[in-house]
């Protein structure tokens, strides 16, 4: 994470106010600067977190403070070439605290709409997906009222913030249990994205229809069954890859959307190269699919590891492997690669694993095999 830390270093940090400075002449920014010189040990979260703390302290030490100052030298800032990339984080979440914060003798109702506008300013120059998870927790209603006008904004970065903003489970960024809770409340913005011209847009639609899947799958399916039913040119690969996990766990309906049918199979394998594998390492196997049926069979074709945990007890994982067609009585023989090693995501145990097949949701061809750590 080193090279991560580094997107805000010293040397962004007092630029940072030699902006603030310039864009509000007469002001100050000691506690900014201050902060540069003390972020070698912190993280890319510790160093946002502090530049943040440095940014308010200078804004509560200014004639007028509060979040009206601050967005107004911060949107004077954007008018020169300067005020862009990762230090536009700290920025963004003193916009929210600011807004956010009881008792700063204004009226919180223009600060939070307003800060929702301030961070679709900000987005063309660094993503401002994280910051408005707190505007979110505070107030979801009030929120996506304003999100969903940026659906029609000219600006494919502010229409990707509408929907990777509200995504349940945004990487990195903090949960609002609101948005897991009523996930239909997030609807109405995929539904004007879906048919987005930007693929950039579009993919952030699929993710988060994907994320969506996970705890509301009959909504995500009906979803995508209204949108197949209303396509463009894009509209089958954002189906197909919101529809990803649910495939992946065999839900019968997204298996059924994509086609994937029950058919009749013979499966042959999977017959390993292997039966013990060190880790760093490798587990090559092969198998063969034969339809047995009487009509072409559209095959969803994936692989499960049978991960050993460290109580000893097995988690399993799918991976996909290929869709298909098979025509009837046609046999397809496909092999693949599974590398093992240590992750900060995936933490290896010894132990016997197992490896199987999943074709249209049904396992078969459950084959164990020995990992060494």
């Amino acid at each position: 994470m080193g090279a991560m830390n580094e997107l805000i270093n010293r040397q962004g940090v007092d630029a940072l106010a030699r902006i603030l400075a310039e864009a509000a002449t007469g002001t100050d920014w000691p506690h900014v600067a201050a902060a540069a010189s003390d972020l070698d040990d912190l993280s890319l979260r510790g160093r946002t977190d502090a530049v943040s703390s440095a940014l308010l302290a200078d804004v509560r030490q200014l004639p007028d403070p509060g979040y009206p100052t601050a967005a107004r030298i911060f949107r004077s800032a954007l008018s020169g070439v300067g005020f862009t990339g990762w230090i536009l984080w700290p920025v963004s979440e003193t916009a929210v605290t600011l807004a956010l914060e009881p008792g700063s003798g204004s009226d919180p109702g223009p600060d939070f709409e307003d800060c929702l506008a301030l961070l679709a300013e900000l987005t063309p120059r660094l993503t401002r997906e994280f910051a408005i998870r707190r505007l979110l927790a505070a107030d979801l209603a009030r929120s996506l009222g304003i999100i969903q006008g940026w659906t029609g904004h000219p600006d494919e970065h502010v229409r990707r913030l509408a929907s990777e903003g509200t995504r349940p489970y945004l990487p990195w960024a903090v949960r609002v249990p609101a948005v897991v809770l009523h996930p239909e409340a997030s609807l109405p913005i995929l539904d004007a994205l879906y048919r987005d011209p930007s693929e950039y847009v579009r993919r952030s639609v699929a993710n988060h229809l994907n994320d969506v899947a996970r705890h509301a799958p009959a909504l995500v399916v009906a979803t995508a069954a209204r949108w197949l039913a209303a396509p463009d040119a894009n509209t089958s690969w954002v189906v197909r890859h919101g529809l990803r996990t649910l495939i992946k766990k065999a839900h019968p309906g997204a298996l059924a959307l994509q086609g994937f049918t029950p058919a009749s199979v013979a499966v042959t394998g999977p017959t390993l190269d292997r039966n013990s594998v060190a880790i760093p390492g490798e587990l090559a196997f092969d198998f063969a699919i034969a339809n047995t049926g009487n009509y072409d069979a559209k095959l969803a074709v994936d692989y499960v590891v049978h991960y050993v945990k460290a109580n000893g007890t097995q988690s399993a994982k799918v991976f996909k492997i290929a869709a298909l067609t098979l025509a009837a009585g046609e046999t397809r023989t496909l092999s693949k690669r599974h590398a093992f090693r240590q992750m900060t995501t995936r933490v290896h145990h010894p132990g016997v694993h197992a490896l199987e097949l999943q074709i249209n949701g049904i396992r078969h061809g459950h084959t164990e095999f020995e990992l060494h750590v």
